[in-house]
């Protein structure tokens, strides 16, 4: 394929630089929430922790002020169940909740079971590669109010591709600058099979929505989210399986 690398069966596979081996904590509950739930599983856990919560665990830094980063803890809801995929420093302070959850927790008006299942550590290298990884992002939320109305402006259906590929790649390196990684390779992006729009409800307001099938030199653990709303749910990623000659 255009722009990728591919090496023999035989070949030594080679990176390329720099990366980072990078830390994630996948807590799994046998909390079963819609994904509605979402963001009220979030809540659920931020009243549990009360003024003892990490910033980590809201990326709220006053009243009105807000960390602009990369979230280093997401809510999830993988195989129908709540989870919480924490990743480097979030990797850190997930203990405090694991240690002081309660048996139960409000989800909105329904008092639901909080028991851990399992608790699944991984040391990830995350960087660029010579060849490329097939992924699945599920919940992708691409478009702000800027570029819905570019989007928008498109009429060819083959030209928005390109469109959304930037917007993807963008939003990678978005989580490697919150991640502290810088890449020395280009980071190349395409999209292999788009769904038709959705829409996705948020605090009343409904965002357009894909789930997408991508290739990309990156290498990316699985679970984790990009793009908006990662922290609740939204834009996660996980891979298909990587490239075979």
């Amino acid at each position: 394929m255009k722009n990728f690398v591919y090496l023999h069966a035989e070949t030594k596979e080679r990176r390329y630089t720099m990366g980072k081996n990078i830390r994630t904590i996948t807590v799994f509950y046998d909390t079963e929430i819609s994904y509605t739930e979402i963001s009220l599983f979030r809540g659920a856990v931020l009243k549990s922790l009360g003024d003892k919560a990490d910033v980590l665990y809201h990326n709220h830094t006053g009243e009105d002020s807000f960390r602009y980063s990369y979230p280093l803890i997401q809510y999830k809801r993988l195989n129908g169940k709540a989870a919480i995929v924490c990743v480097e420093k979030g990797a850190d302070v997930i203990g405090q909740f694991i240690s002081e959850s309660p048996d139960t927790i409000l989800v909105g008006d329904k008092e639901l079971k909080c028991a851990v299942t399992r608790v699944f550590p991984v040391r990830f290298l995350l960087q660029t590669w010579n060849r490329p990884f097939k992924y699945h992002l599920n919940r992708w939320l691409p478009l702000n109010s800027k570029n819905y109305l570019l989007y928008q402006a498109i009429k060819d259906e083959n030209d928005r591709i390109p469109f959304l590929e930037n917007i993807l790649k963008g939003n990678l390196l978005s989580m490697l600058k919150g991640l502290d990684i810088h890449l020395e390779d280009e980071l190349l992006v395409r999209i292999t099979n788009l769904s038709e729009p959705f829409l996705i409800y948020n605090k009343g307001l409904g965002l357009m929505a894909f789930n997408a099938d991508f290739i990309c030199n990156l290498s990316i653990p699985n679970n984790v989210g990009i793009g908006k709303n990662a922290s609740i749910g939204c834009g996660i990623v996980y891979q298909e399986k990587s490239h075979k000659e």
